[in-house]
């Protein structure tokens, strides 16, 4: 089954693009540029977030530079097949919170001629895959990796490094919490 536009044509061919890397990286940056230009182009776009993520804006997807896309705050992955009716695009940004069943409605978006852009944290703060992102990262057409400047020595980073003493998995925070850094700086202080 195809979804279909509201001249009765199917849409063109679906596809997932997954942005990933570490904090501070760019990659609500990056997803914020491909939304506009899909909007540019007079794209019917949906955008969503996690319902948890509030650091910046309830409503809002907002880049640490502050540039910002109106999004729909969901607090489960299936309220994005609910909410995805007659569109060409979906944004989905902090995906790695997202339930499991995301990369179900990701590929069933692709499947139905839609282009599916996410953005996510690729590794969590202790260096693992985080949450769905290498399913995600699996079943993607495109995968961009972008990268932080590490804090200490200036070089790529990749990893997110956290500085404040919690072991929850999910433990929303910004330079006050995290730092991105280089392999070599991140394995030296967290031995």
């Amino acid at each position: 089954m195809f979804l279909e536009s509201k001249n009765n044509k199917k849409l063109g061919k679906g596809w997932i693009e997954v942005v990933c890397g570490s904090m501070f990286s760019g990659k609500t940056e990056e997803l914020i540029r491909r939304l506009r230009r899909a909007q540019i182009a007079k794209m019917n776009v949906e955008i969503f977030k996690p319902a948890v993520d509030v650091r910046y804006d309830e409503d809002d997807i907002v880049s640490h530079n502050e540039n910002a896309i109106r999004s729909t705050p969901v607090e489960s992955s299936q309220q994005i097949l609910l909410m995805a009716n007659d569109v060409e695009v979906v944004g989905i940004d902090e995906v790695q919170f997202f339930d499991s069943e995301i990369v179900n409605v990701c590929n069933t978006l692709a499947n139905n001629g839609i282009r599916v852009i996410v953005a996510g944290l690729d590794m969590d703060y202790s260096g693992k895959p985080f949450g769905v992102m290498p399913q995600l990262m699996a079943v993607a057409e495109y995968v961009t990796k972008v990268h932080a400047i590490c804090i200490d020595c200036g070089d790529l980073a990749q990893f997110t490094h956290r500085k404040i003493d919690d072991d929850s998995l999910v433990l929303l925070g910004e330079t006050e919490s995290y730092e991105p850094l280089c392999r070599k700086c991140y394995f030296g202080k967290t031995k």
